[in-house]
């Protein structure tokens, strides 16, 4: 059971409260969690990866084990934390201003 922390926007638009627990099927990548978050969730398939490109959206970011993973490879091995449940895969809203 994969466990994924959203952003509140992306909570509401779940209509999910807290955490989201996935069965994630083969290796446990940010691909197939996103691929396995957006299939138990249709209502955010290209709110968290472009429709085409399946590229991660510029003000979102991803975390696991408090490492920043948004730039790493979609189809990298998450930690065994992740893979576990220990831990929560993070997609974490960017804070922008001035």
């Amino acid at each position: 059971m994969i466990r994924v922390v959203l952003p509140a926007h992306l909570r509401t638009l779940a209509r999910v409260d807290g955490e989201v627990k996935l069965d994630v099927e083969g290796k446990v990548t940010q691909r197939s969690v996103l691929d396995a978050l957006e299939a138990r969730y249709p209502m955010l398939s290209g709110t968290i990866r472009d429709h085409v490109t399946q590229q991660r959206r510029a003000f979102l970011r991803f975390f696991a084990c408090e490492q920043d993973l948004s730039h790493e490879s979609p189809d990298a091995l998450l930690p065994e934390a992740i893979a576990t449940g220990k831990e929560p895969f993070l997609i974490v809203g960017a804070m922008a201003g001035g």
